[in-house]
């Protein structure tokens, strides 16, 4: 899982050296969910919202995000994706898909399914699903 983290980071830093791999998820999100509060962000992620916060006011000035009056209650800030978050967060889409295909070019369908298969199954665990250490 080390291997595969540091080679998804190294490859992120190619693919779209204009986003970090953090910015490129949370537009990814806001893109997802429509937008969202910071906090909202600061859940799904389980981060602080300290960092997230940070985050946010690196997009802000890059012009990805803006913060919008929530139209249920007007005391909260949603994030939205700018027209220009929407497009380079496309840019950067498209050049990890590429990527993806042509690493998995070679691959058979049985061994893609295979692959594919494991994947929704790693996907479908969350956070509470590690196992416990056994006791010593």
């Amino acid at each position: 899982m080390t291997s595969f983290a540091r080679r998804a980071r190294a490859l992120a830093g190619r693919l779209h050296p204009e986003l970090s791999l953090v910015s490129y998820t949370l537009l990814g999100h806001l893109e997802e969910s429509g937008g969202c509060r910071a906090t909202d962000l600061a859940d799904h992620y389980a981060l602080d919202k300290s960092t997230v916060s940070r985050q946010v006011a690196v997009l802000e000035r890059e012009g990805l995000v803006e913060r919008r009056q929530d139209t249920a209650d007007q005391r909260v800030q949603v994030l939205q994706l700018t027209d220009a978050g929407r497009r380079i967060l496309g840019r950067v889409t498209d050049r990890r898909r590429a990527a993806v295909g042509e690493r998995l070019s070679g691959w058979s369908e049985e061994d893609l399914a295979r692959f594919a298969s494991y994947l929704r199954r790693y996907n479908a665990g969350g956070p509470g699903d590690v196992p416990a250490a056994p006791d010593a």
